[in-house]
């Protein structure tokens, strides 16, 4: 019974190894570790998320953090539940959502955005930290069209504190209407702490709210 036992371990450690796949790419001054755990995921797909990266994340870099980190993690992750997530570098998504929506390759963009913007433990909004990653992806994004990932037109239910894409229309707007070059200061200032409920009303001579009422 015991070899049995430790036969069955040993198998199932043995599916777990060849289940989980890492694959370790050097290019462009960047370093991205690869590490697939969903043996069932296309490899056609999983090349095109590792050439997102390397195409996405160096001009990421160069338009807002120069000093980003030059090692990223993307894990594909069969047991998380989420769609995605960032932390320490690391970013996380789910293999069923992939399977889901394999044309989605640049939540990569939303994700490794996050990773450029490196706010630490900012006093920023949330909101707007989501709404710069939305905005990055629908001007770095590669496959936004195929996604069918668009910036919602505008409905008198929304705020500008919706986050995500919302958010990021309204900055879109800030850029094109009232401020070009804002969603780049937001940021700096994001990741300097610098930013307040006043950083509005600097850039444009308007509080949030009354750029809401003219959007």
């Amino acid at each position: 019974m015991k070899f049995h036992f430790l036969l069955l371990l040993t198998c199932l450690f043995t599916l777990s190894a060849s289940a989980q796949q890492t694959q370790v790419f050097n290019k462009k001054g960047y370093k991205l570790t690869f590490i697939n755990q969903d043996a069932t995921l296309d490899s056609a797909l999983q090349q095109r998320m590792v050439n997102t990266f390397f195409t996405v994340y160096p001009k990421l870099a160069k338009a807002y953090n120069k000093k980003t980190l030059k090692e990223v993690t993307i894990v594909i992750d069969t047991a998380y539940k989420g769609v995605a997530e960032t932390g320490n570098g690391k970013v996380t998504i789910s293999s069923a959502w992939m399977h889901k929506r394999p044309e989605d390759i640049d939540v990569i963009t939303h994700e490794v955005m996050h990773i450029v913007q490196d706010y630490g433990e900012s006093t920023g909004p949330g909101w707007l930290t989501e709404g710069i990653a939305d905005y990055a992806r629908y001007k770095f994004g590669v496959n936004n069209a195929a996604a069918k990932w668009v910036l919602p037109d505008y409905k008198p239910t929304q705020n500008y504190d919706n986050a995500y894409r919302v958010t990021a229309r309204f900055l879109l707007w800030l850029e094109e209407k009232v401020k070009p070059g804002i969603v780049k200061d937001f940021d700096k200032q994001m990741r300097e702490h610098t930013f307040t409920d006043n950083s509005w009303k600097t850039a444009t001579g308007k509080t949030v709210d009354e750029l809401w009422k003219a959007y």
